[in-house]
C-alpha cells in the first residue's frame, strides 16, 4: 500500500511559531524523508468558512499568506502538492454520503467539536457545517487515501471519527476506503507553543503570536515584551524555569551550536536554566540570547518569503498544480465509493444491460 500524508491549516491568518514547531518544521522533514509516495498540504477554506461566512474576504486575503508561509518553511512544490480545499469538488460529494453513516449523537459527543465549540460561544448557535466539521474531515482524509496524518493531540477524536466512518462505510460498501494513522509530534514542546503572554496558545485574537513573517523590529518587540517569572525582579532573585515562556521557546529552538555563537559562557541550555533558578541571572540576557536563536532560525524562512512574493504569479500557479493532482487523486476515490455503493448509474454497463435483458423478457 501507498504511504500518503494529507495534513493542512485552516487559511484565518498568518501561520506562527506555533504552527512552525506544531506541524511545519516536521511536515519539511517528513517531505524530504523518501518515506512517502505522495503528500497532500491542504489550505481548508471550506472549513475556515463554516464560523467565519460573513467575512469571505478573510478567507480569500489569507490563503496566499498561509501559502507563502508554506514555501517559505521548505514545502517543496516538486515534492508535495499544496492544495485549496474549495477547489476540489470531490471532497463535498464525499461528505454528503459520509453523513448518512453518523449520528447527530456522536458528534455531540466528539471532544474536539465540544471544544471548539465552547471556545467560539456558539452554545446552542452552532452552525451545522461546523458541527458536522469531523464528516468534511474524514473526507478530506480519505479522498486522498491518506495513510498518516500529522497532526496535534487535540485531534485524536477527529482522526477516530475518520476511522468509524472508514470502518463503517468498508463493511457496508465493501473494501475502498483506508484508515488513517495519527502522527504525533515526539517533542512535548512543540505540542503546544504558548503565546508571548504565557497564558494561552498562539492565536491572532490574542494578539500573542510571533509571526513566521515577523521582520527583525518586530521580533525583538515581542521577545522583550515576553512574559517570564513575575517574582524575578532583581537579577539576583532566584527565578523560576516552569511557565517561563522565555525557556519554553529556547527548549523549542535552541540548539548546541546557539552556545558558543551567541552565549559563550554557558555550555548548554541546562547550564543556563541553572544559573537562572539560582539567581543571578537577568530576563533581559535571557530575552536577547532567545531574539538571535530565533533570528538565525526565521532569517533564512524571511528571505524565501521575500523571493515568491515577488512573483505572486507563481504561488497562484503552484496552488492550481497541486489543486488539480489533488482532484485527479479525489476524482477517482470518489468514482470508487460511488461504484461501491452502487449510484455509478452511467459508468455501470452491467446494470444497463441486465435491465435490458429484464424488459425484453
Amino acid at each position: 500500500m501507498a504511504e500518503i500524508i494529507l495534513t493542512g491549516d485552516r487559511p484565518t491568518g498568518k501561520l506562527h511559531l506555533g504552527h512552525y514547531v506544531g506541524s511545519l518544521r516536521q511536515r519539511v522533514v517528513l517531505q524530504n524523508s523518501g518515506d512517502f509516495d505522495d503528500i497532500f498540504i491542504m489550505i481548508a477554506d471550506s472549513q475556515a468558512l463554516t464560523d467565519n461566512a460573513d467575512n469571505p474576504e478573510k478567507i480569500r486575503t489569507n490563503i496566499i499568506e498561509v501559502a507563502l508561509d508554506y514555501l517559505s518553511v521548505g514545502i517543496d512544490p516538486d515534492k508535495s502538492n499544496i492544495l485549496i480545499q474549495s477547489q476540489i469538488p470531490a471532497l463535498s460529494e464525499l461528505s454528503s454520503y459520509y453523513m448518512n453513516l453518523v449520528t447527530v449523537a456522536r458528534l455531540q459527543r466528539n471532544p474536539t467539536v465540544k471544544a471548539e465549540v465552547e471556545m467560539r460561544g456558539f452554545q446552542s448557535n452552532v452552525p451545522v457545517g461546523f458541527f458536522t466539521y469531523p464528516i468534511s474531515q474524514a473526507a478530506d482524509i480519505t479522498a486522498f487515501k491518506a495513510t498518516v496524518v500529522p497532526t496535534g493531540e487535540d485531534q485524536e477524536p477527529m482522526i477516530e471519527q475518520t476511522r468509524e466512518i472508514v470502518r463503517k462505510f468498508n463493511q457496508i460498501y465493501g473494501e475502498v476506503l483506508v484508515e488513517p494513522k495519527i502522527l504525533l509530534s515526539d517533542n512535548k514542546v512543540c505540542k503546544r507553543l504558548p503565546g508571548t503572554d504565557g497564558k494561552a496558545k498562539m492565536s491572532k485574537s490574542l494578539g500573542n503570536g510571533i509571526y513566521l513573517s515577523d521582520d527583525s523590529e518586530t521580533l525583538k518587540q515581542k521577545v522583550m515584551s515576553m512574559y517570564t517569572d513575575p517574582d524575578h525582579i532583581r537579577v539576583e532573585d532566584p527565578g523560576k524555569i516552569e511557565g517561563n515562556t522565555v525557556f519554553t521557546y529556547l527548549d523549542a529552538f535552541c540548539v548546541s551550536e546557539d552556545f558558543p555563537d551567541f552565549l559563550p559562557d554557558y555550555g548548554c541550555l541546562d547550564d543556563l536554566k541553572e544559573h537562572y533558578k539560582k539567581g543571578g541571572l537577568g530576563d533581559v540576557k535571557i530575552k536577547k540570547f532567545l531574539i538571535k536563536v530565533l533570528e538565525r532560525e526565521l532569517t533564512p524562512i524571511r528571505e524565501r518569503r521575500s523571493r515568491f512574493e515577488k512573483d505572486i504569479a507563481s504561488v497562484y500557479d503552484i496552488l492550481k498544480t497541486g489543486t488539480d493532482a489533488a482532484n485527479r487523486v479525489a476524482d477517482a476515490t470518489l468514482s470508487e465509493a460511488k461504484a461501491a455503493m452502487k449510484i455509478n448509474y452511467f459508468d455501470d454497463t452491467a446494470l444497463i444491460k441486465s435491465q435490458q435483458e429484464m424488459y425484453n423478457n
